[in-house]
């Protein structure tokens, strides 16, 4: 897909505050400061449309992305972030929850993990949950270009291991890697909901 125009939307704090026109959502999900942000930057092709933090858990809302007048891109609360309080995490994990579980118009999660290391347990859980829920989805290994080619094969192998029968796609904000191959996934997904559509 090649972006044309990006902007963003609104934030949301509740399901009341979703955008009402039915448009396909892509939403990206992944602990604190896994490098969400600068990969929607890249994806979108607009430096600094999604804010990025030195602060993890600062993102606290669900961030819509409109891309080319017929997509949303949607940055959800980072999670996994053990210095906010209980009560914040206890909303942010509510509000994600209630999001990927009834949100009709969401046909693909991005799940971030960071490429230089194993999985946590916070990521392994959701995507359990998503196959649970019938979620497609796919793992974007963040940060890539941070370990050798030999380092990064390696730690590839860890991380499809962990997350059996997804794509498990290396990507670098700022290398630019793997930004074809998600666009790629999000296109493959448009189409087939798409064919869903038509068939029902």
């Amino acid at each position: 897909m090649k972006v044309k125009s990006a902007e963003f939307i609104k934030s949301v704090f509740s399901q009341n505050g979703y955008p009402s026109n039915s448009l396909p959502e892509i939403a990206f999900a992944g602990r604190s400061n896994v490098g969400k942000s600068s990969l929607l930057n890249v994806l979108m092709g607009r430096r600094g449309l999604a804010r990025t933090s030195n602060t993890p858990g600062r993102t606290q809302s669900i961030n819509y992305y409109l891309v080319n007048s017929g997509l949303y891109l949607v940055d959800l609360p980072g999670y996994g972030y053990a210095k906010v309080s209980k009560s914040v995490r206890a909303g942010w994990g509510k509000l994600v929850g209630e999001y990927l579980a009834g949100r009709q118009e969401l046909i693909l999660t991005v799940q971030l993990v960071d490429a230089r290391h194993p999985p946590t347990d916070h990521d392994l859980q959701l995507f359990e949950w998503l196959r649970a829920n019938k979620r497609e989805s796919i793992v974007a290994a963040t940060k890539s270009d941070k370990l050798s080619a030999n380092a990064l094969k390696k730690q590839l192998a860890v991380i499809k291991a962990a997350f059996p029968g997804a794509a498990v796609l290396p990507t670098s904000a700022q290398k630019a890697k793997g930004i074809e191959e998600i666009w790629q996934e999000i296109d493959d997904s448009i189409e087939k909901c798409k064919i869903k559509v038509a068939l029902s």
